[in-house]
């Protein structure tokens, strides 16, 4: 770990200050429980000239119903979202997502803004400057090569977050404000598949809030492999949604972390009207092959974590399927 980096604390009261402060300062970062921006400053990751403090604006840290769902603002804690009554009886699956981030410390400090917009992760990337530099640094940072995919021209850095699937799986709304105003997107379309610029957000442009919407057939749940069940970041990450009719599966939405540089849907609308049989199964497996690019760690090789993530997710279907999943 180094010292910190000289920068200015900039604590705006709106989200309309708090856009002006990262339009006006290129390097700004936005910063509220700042637990995977502060470890990466003291590797000397980043050099911003300003934080900006999202803590004390009004409106950002509430959980409030609309018309068919809730609103859930980017500064609520993955404590309070794991806690919300609403959550947990019509969302269960996003509060089993908060629970299982990290530790209790680190839930009562980090934000759904915060976890949903994390850095993407890599064994040459989270080093110390030393151990980066004797390595020509990486394409992610200060370097000009990928040291995972060496044949690629994309970094290969991986998104770690375990909130996004579960939301993504729900159909959930991202509601973005910047400097040309508001809109709302689609979750999925807040992440881009490149280590080293995972998030389509414009230059001031900031996650205000997410939104999902009940829909009482839904069943859905959330795995995740670690080696310690406390701490560590997923090694892999499966969320699913099943809509079933009778036998058949009306809708299978799917989505995993940890796998690539983007939080990803898994391609499952073949699988509608079918039943969860051996030959859906292989299906299912397919898709999640072709689109979980695992690598190896620190810790596991990737045909290990390509097993355990097709395990995983055959037992999670598995059971939804059979009612014994959250409602």
């Amino acid at each position: 770990m180094t010292i910190l980096p000289d920068f200015r604390t900039i604590r705006p009261a709106s989200i309309d200050e708090a856009i002006a402060a990262l339009a006006g300062h290129p390097t700004a970062v936005p910063v509220a429980g700042a637990t995977d921006l502060l470890p990466n400053l003291r590797r000397g990751l980043g050099k911003p000239e300003a934080l900006v403090d999202m803590t004390s604006i009004a409106g950002l840290a509430g959980i409030d119903e609309t018309g068919g769902g809730l609103r859930i603002g980017a500064g609520v804690t993955l404590a309070q979202l794991a806690a919300d009554a609403r959550v947990r009886q019509h969302f269960p699956v996003v509060a089993e997502a908060a629970l299982a981030v990290a530790g209790p410390t680190h839930r009562a400090a980090g934000t759904v803004g915060g976890n949903l917009c994390q850095d993407t992760r890599c064994m040459f990337y989270n080093q110390s400057e030393w151990w980066r530099k004797s390595n020509s640094y990486c394409l992610k940072y200060d370097g000009e090569q990928c040291h995972v995919a060496p044949r690629t021209k994309i970094c290969f850095a991986t998104y770690r977050g375990d909130l996004a699937p579960a939301l993504m799986v729900l159909q959930a709304e991202a509601e973005l404000a910047g400097p040309g105003g508001r809109r709302t997107i689609m979750l999925v379309d807040l992440f881009r598949d490149d280590g080293a610029d995972h998030l389509t957000l414009g230059v001031g442009e900031m996650l205000v809030a997410i939104t999902l919407k009940r829909n009482g057939r839904l069943r859905a749940g959330y795995a995740k492999l670690r080696i310690r069940d406390a701490i560590d970041f997923p090694l892999v990450g499966v969320a699913a949604a099943l809509e079933r009719d009778g036998e058949r599966i009306l809708s299978l939405k799917m989505a995993v972390t940890g796998s690539n540089p983007a939080p990803l849907m898994v391609p499952t609308d073949s699988l509608a009207g079918q039943g969860w049989t051996e030959a859906t199964q292989k299906t299912l497996a397919a898709a999640l092959k072709k689109t979980a690019k695992l690598q190896n760690t620190t810790s596991v090789g990737m045909s290990y974590r390509r097993r355990v993530l097709l395990a995983t997710a055959r037992r999670l279907v598995d059971g939804l399927w059979g009612g014994g999943a959250c409602p």
